[in-house]
């Protein structure tokens, strides 16, 4: 299963309302520091506050290191007797050998083929039998596997998982079957989406020659011609402990899981060094760009704006959240201000959307998007935009508008930790691209403490520049 930004904003047509996934991420930042032993990783102190030592938080995550480099994240939550079992590899899309690309997507697939004791196909069947959901999923900066299952089957996946970090056996029997189902895949994802072409070219145009500016997918040319040895040398120089992290939410502590991990994991060599990405440095537009595309199969155009930004550990929680709380403010939801000036108020759009993006490890960006309404055009939804930026720009944002744009920021966030996966994801995916587990423990009170100075100060950081990219979906012109 694919997981970007390009798949983020893929559902996107010219009649429903574009699908925005938030998660926390960003570039390489000092992490939080492991201890040999579990301890919890949010209990920073507040100005003020009791010097005394205070019982830690029962709901903070715990975070210990194997003795082969294997970090371990513990995620607390005890209402049912239930876990989700990850383990996250510090390596994605963006990762991939020139030429070679799509292969870290390729291999997530292969993962599934078996091993000496688990036959191809079996492992998610063995998961089903159990009670439990398996799946995995690839990004620019990580690949992660996971099962949701009963607490006493923890044993059962953390066996099945360490089994297949070790033992993978792949043939080009199953191997190349699966080439073709993913060359299938990119079909329906990339060909014959046409805001997903749109988004491909537009991120090119936004990160240039940098990964980010290529599909986790890969090239078709170059996924057509990925072998069983490409995925096999991927394998032994990526999946390797020291180069992962275990995450376990649910019904358990640092306490209990610390010998499981020990047992099923600990005992795993390090055969490849720990990897450290070595990636070209982010190259911004130097003036607007501009992206038109003309396709049979749309029906109604779509107007999309790319603007450089910085990923959330680029930024610092303070900044990262002052941009959250700017896209909620602008064009968040039915009461932001671009929703009520181009849909209610001059009804020159059917929905309008922005967002911050800051989860990858090098570079972020905030987007909008518009359908203008029917028989309408995109000129008059990008003037109307564009006024509305401005007017923020000049005015910054009223007290009441900041306190709503917070309350519904914090209210997401804990009703997202109310499901077990999303929480693991959240805090995985974080750890993945530099932010740390008490950064993102902590992000409510980061919201809250946003000030209509410091949303004011992330426009200017964003709308001040003019490299943008714009992008815009129109349908084949009438003869």
């Amino acid at each position: 299963m694919l997981l970007s930004r390009e798949l983020r904003l893929r559902h996107l047509t010219a009649s429903a309302i574009l699908a925005v996934l938030v998660a926390s991420g960003a570039n390489a930042a000092p992490q939080t520091t492991l201890s040999p032993q579990p301890a919890a990783v949010a209990q920073s102190a507040k100005p003020g506050a009791d010097p005394r030592p205070v019982a830690p938080n029962p709901q903070a995550p715990e975070m210990f290191r194997l003795s082969n480099g294997m970090d371990v994240l513990v995620i607390p939550d005890h209402r049912a007797p239930v876990v989700t079992h990850m383990v996250w590899y510090r390596v994605g899309a963006a990762d991939e050998t020139p030429g070679k690309t799509g292969l870290a997507h390729f291999l997530e697939h292969l993962m599934f083929k078996g091993t000496e004791k688990i036959a191809p196909g079996e492992f998610s069947k063995t998961v089903a039998r159990n009670g439990g959901q398996d799946n995995a999923f690839t990004n620019y900066d990580f690949t992660a596997y996971y099962q949701a299952i009963a607490k006493d089957r923890l044993p059962l996946v953390m066996g099945m998982e360490a089994d297949r970090m070790t033992g993978l056996r792949l043939t080009d029997k199953e191997v190349l079957p699966e080439r073709d189902v993913i060359i299938e895949e990119l079909r329906m994802r990339i060909e014959n989406e046409p805001v997903a072409l749109l988004q491909s070219a537009m991120n090119a145009k936004l990160y240039g020659r940098h990964p980010y500016g290529r599909d986790v997918i890969g090239e078709k040319a170059e996924v057509e011609k990925l072998s069983t040895a490409d995925a096999l040398d991927f394998y032994r120089r990526f999946y390797t402990p020291n180069n992962a992290i275990l995450i376990v939410a649910g019904d358990i502590t640092g306490a209990e899981l610390k010998p499981l991990a020990e047992k099923y994991y600990g005992h795993i060599g390090d055969r490849a060094p720990t990897y450290v990405p070595k990636r070209p440095a982010v190259q911004w537009p130097q003036s607007p760009e501009r992206v038109t595309l003309r396709d049979p199969r749309v029906q109604e155009p779509t107007w999309l704006r790319f603007y450089p930004a910085p990923s959330q550990a680029q930024a610092g929680p303070r900044a990262a959240a002052a941009l959250d709380v700017l896209a909620e403010i602008l064009g968040g939801g039915t009461t932001s201000r671009l929703y009520q000036a181009l849909v209610v108020r001059d009804k020159v759009a059917t929905a309008v959307q922005s967002w911050y993006d800051g989860g990858n490890l090098d570079a972020g960006d905030f987007g909008v998007y518009a359908l203008p309404r029917l028989g309408g055009n995109l000129a008059d939804s990008e003037k109307a935009i564009a006024a509305e930026i401005a007017r923020l720009l000049k005015d910054g944002v009223s007290a009441e508008e900041l306190d709503r744009a917070k309350t519904q920021l914090v209210a997401s966030d804990i009703y997202a930790r109310d499901t077990q996966q999303t929480l693991a994801y959240t805090y995985g995916s974080a750890l993945m691209t530099g932010v740390s587990a008490r950064e993102v423990f902590e992000w409510p009170d980061f919201i809250r403490a946003v000030t209509a100075e410091d949303v004011l100060a992330a426009a200017h950081g964003i709308f001040d520049k003019a490299n943008t990219v714009t992008g815009e979906l129109l349908p084949e012109e009438k003869k």
